[in-house]
């Protein structure tokens, strides 16, 4: 699978109405419990291996989340970088 570039997401995202697009890096081994956030997301992995709810999800995996959806987040032993666009 071809990933897109981080421009072309970044683009595209935009286009649909998402006010901002950014690259979040997890190192390995993160545990993030149960909370929420006050934005829609709309994300891709690009690298590593994650945890959503305990559903796995690696390169070219794509998630989304509503604003304050209750979720958790495990990174793997490699952590994972994934490009998130951010709604309010």
């Amino acid at each position: 699978m071809s990933l897109p570039t981080f421009d072309d997401f970044r683009r595209a995202c935009l286009d649909r109405g998402y006010d901002e697009v950014l690259e979040r890096r997890w190192p390995p081994g993160t545990v993030l419990d149960t909370h929420t956030h006050p934005f829609t997301a709309h994300a891709l992995v690009v690298q590593g291996t994650m945890w959503l709810d305990g559903r796995q999800l690696g390169p070219g995996d794509g998630f989304d989340l509503p604003a304050h959806q209750p979720h958790a987040e495990r990174y793997g032993p490699e952590g994972a970088t994934y490009w998130v666009a951010r709604k309010a």
